[in-house]
């Protein structure tokens, strides 16, 4: 099961309610930190989540209504014992820019990171999913992500105890696709399992449309995307370098996803309804995320 909170939804600027640009995938034990903006760590207690078991923190660019959440996240890590290896993931400029912060604090115990810079494409794979990454358009270095999760085998125990035939450490072979031989009979994986397609999320964050957008959205089961501006404020947008709702539905149009959720929007629409209402009018299956939402594959 993938579950994905969304712990800050704001632009730029935070307000009562919504704190600034983070999202939490979980996934088989596995916890990803889409950006980092301030007080996310915060908003991982409020939310009930431990952030010691954070395990990657993907970040899109680095102004700062993405990072600067990060130094109190770290050194709240570190005061707890934090005993993994975190990784952190970003594009060109994030090794030099997270030296930066770390320096400029008394920084108190250690942590151990690993820094990454990601250009595009698969950078990270396992055997139970892969991300990607693609170069979005905005006023600094930006990219775009998608979590992948592989596609599974599915054994039809059911169609197995007809022919007697019950779990046991046998299965693990019809799971990997081979073929079994049980007590003198073939067992073919292609009559006796099936293909569960996995999973795809994509995380788009401060750009202007771009064909990357819909290449790192294609075929997404869910669509997060920044709709900072309205279509009315168009000329606003390129010249900031965001999406308005309208980009952002033509995007998940495109990339044929199936469910758009939009966040990030800017603090001069106090009716954020109209943001969703415009989008809806290309890609009905749109939604608006607000802090704490939560929602589960």
């Amino acid at each position: 099961m993938i579950k994905i909170v969304f712990l800050g939804t704001s632009q730029a600027v935070p307000d009562r309610e919504r704190g600034q640009t983070s999202v939490l995938l979980n996934y088989d034990g596995e916890n990803i930190l889409v950006d980092c903006g301030e007080c996310t760590q915060r908003q991982f207690r409020l939310a009930g989540l431990n952030p010691c078991k954070l395990d990657k923190i993907l970040i899109t660019h680095w102004h700062g209504d993405h990072v600067l959440g990060l130094p109190g996240l770290l050194q709240t890590l570190a005061l707890n014992n934090y005993s993994k290896v975190l990784e952190i993931y970003g594009p060109k400029g994030t090794k030099k820019y997270l030296q930066i912060m770390r320096k400029m604090f008394a920084f108190k115990g250690k942590i151990k990171i690993e820094t990454k810079e990601v250009e595009r494409g698969i950078f990270f794979e396992n055997k139970k999913f892969f991300l990607e990454a693609a170069e979005m358009d905005h006023t600094t270095k930006c990219l775009a992500y998608a979590f992948v999760e592989k596609d599974k085998r599915k054994v039809k125990m059911e169609e197995l105890r007809k022919i007697g035939i019950e779990e046991g450490p046998w299965i693990k072979k019809l799971q990997e696709g081979e073929d079994l031989f049980y007590e003198g009979k073939k067992i073919s994986a292609l009559d006796y399992t099936t293909i569960e397609k996995g999973k795809k999320i994509s995380f788009i964050f401060d750009t202007r449309f771009n064909k990357n957008c819909v290449k790192i959205a294609k075929d997404s089961d869910v669509l997060v995307a920044e709709a900072c501006f309205l279509k009315r404020d168009k000329k606003l947008a390129l010249e900031r370098g965001h999406l308005t709702a309208e980009d952002a539905s033509k995007i998940a149009k495109k990339a044929k996803v199936k469910k758009l959720i939009l966040t990030h929007v800017s603090q001069r629409y106090l009716k954020k309804e109209e943001v969703v209402k415009e989008a809806k009018k290309i890609f009905p299956y749109t939604e608006l995320a607000r802090d704490f939402m939560t929602i589960y594959l």
